[in-house]
């Protein structure tokens, strides 16, 4: 079993593994009640879940939210919370969020919010859970504005990442979530390009892969938990990414979606004289090579639109973008030159040659 600690004033363990699942009664030990947050086509995982914490006795009982991005709204984390006054959760109790990364953040959102803050465990079923969404204490739902514009800060208590699930995930899922895998290896971590490289599937060293992406994420939020400094540069690729769910209407996987905005990242570092073609051309091999996209044909002023209302602009309205001065060292590039950005659309809607 391999384990991550996440650093700060609140730290947790991340526990990577098969069998990982298996930990959550020792996380809850002498809780009251649990409320296990999952979706439906992970009733199984969930029901075994309560099981082992009923087991325990933790007096524990399954809510069950829509799947994939459906779940992030207002009106769904309010019928968690009617859920969670049924089940008389008090501030010793706790919420379990069991899940892909839609899922552990309203997970995470609800527990924040209750009480004004209960303890959750996130037990995340999707590799982008596991190495992104379940990790850092971001929490959120998505509103008509954008994407995760309402949450909260709120880190586990625990985070277990049972890499026998994995092994049902559907390949596009997997994929999905290996964008933020190689988004880890681009911004802080050679090793992880160098196995991906080796195995654009990410299935050969998939552990090794979880657990360098958690360190890269651990290493930000410990210093930076509520993304004033370096956690910023963990939203490479994003900034396009995010833009592009809203304007699909989230029917793009969020992976895929980021994947593209890696590439739209590397061509407007290159516009700026920060990356040599040869890196934005590895961005782009690398990708593609994945099995992710590497274009996107939409609106350009609607995406443009979208990035201009991203949350993680700065204070002062400018529009900021995380670029790469060099693989392995992320930057901000703030209002950068419009036929920069003009470019850089330009290279990732267009059809190949």
């Amino acid at each position: 079993m391999r384990r991550v600690t996440v650093a700060g004033e609140q730290p947790y363990e991340v526990v990577i593994g098969p069998g990982a699942q298996a930990k959550l009664a020792l996380l809850l030990a002498g809780t009251a009640r649990a409320a296990v947050v999952h979706a439906p086509p992970l009733a199984a995982l969930a029901g075994a879940a309560v099981e082992t914490l009923q087991t325990a006795g933790v007096a524990a009982e399954a809510v069950v939210v829509p799947d994939g991005e459906a779940a992030k709204t207002a009106e769904v984390a309010a019928r968690v919370w009617d859920e969670l006054g049924r089940l008389g959760l008090t501030r010793s109790d706790a919420v379990v969020g069991v899940g892909g990364g839609a899922v552990t953040d309203l997970a995470g959102f609800v527990a924040a919010t209750w009480l004004r803050g209960v303890r959750v465990v996130q037990v995340p079923t999707s590799v982008l859970g596991m190495v992104d969404a379940a990790v850092g204490g971001k929490t959120g739902i998505n509103t008509a504005a954008g994407k995760n514009l309402v949450g909260a800060f709120h880190p586990p208590a625990g985070v277990l990442a049972d890499t026998d699930v994995l092994a049902g995930l559907p390949e596009a899922e997997f994929r999905s979530g290996m964008a933020e895998v190689v988004k880890c290896g681009l911004i802080a971590d050679a090793g992880i390009l160098d196995l991906l490289t080796a195995d654009p599937t990410g299935r050969r060293d998939t552990e090794e892969l979880i657990e360098r992406s958690v360190a890269v994420k651990a290493a930000a939020v410990g210093e930076d938990l509520h993304d004033t400094g370096v956690r910023e540069f963990l939203n490479y690729g994003h900034t396009l990414g995010h833009a592009i769910e809203r304007v699909e209407d989230f029917g793009w996987r969020h992976g895929e979606a980021v994947a593209v905005g890696l590439v739209f990242a590397a061509e407007l570092a290159g516009q700026a004289g920060l990356l040599t073609p040869a890196e934005v051309d590895r961005h782009r091999s690398l990708v593609a090579a994945m099995g992710l996209p590497t274009r996107y044909r939409g609106d350009w002023a609607a995406l443009q639109a979208v990035m201009r209302r991203d949350k993680k602009k700065a204070s002062d309205g400018r529009q900021r973008f995380v670029v790469l001065d060099g693989l392995g060292n992320p930057r901000i590039l703030a209002d950068p030159d419009q036929a920069w950005l003009d470019a850089a659309w330009a290279a990732v809607s267009e059809d190949p040659a």
